[in-house]
């Protein structure tokens, strides 16, 4: 649990990873186009799908996303398991 623990601080660790998290928990479900346009238009970033996608990595990595292919689209979904997990161990 110690490592993933480390891997969920990490990626809660940067304020665009917690962006994501924070679009993928309205929308549940978005593609990587859909992601990268709301991260643009809503929060005025300027960043890349690609970079988006090494974030996303860092997200799926600590269990935080999952992703699935739906024909020729990559969906994106919020997994609030491991900060349940997480919380639970401090809160009752």
């Amino acid at each position: 649990m110690n490592g993933n623990m480390d891997s969920i601080f990490k990626a809660l660790s940067d304020s665009t990873r917690r962006l994501i998290l924070d679009e993928l928990s309205e929308r549940n479900e978005l593609t990587l186009y859909e992601l990268t346009a709301r991260l643009i238009m809503k929060h005025d970033l300027s960043i890349s799908r690609q970079a988006i996608a090494k974030h996303l990595a860092v997200l799926e990595d600590a269990g935080l996303v999952i992703s699935k292919r739906q024909g020729k689209y990559r969906v994106i979904i919020f997994n609030n398991e491991p900060l349940k997990n997480l919380l639970d161990r401090w809160v009752d």
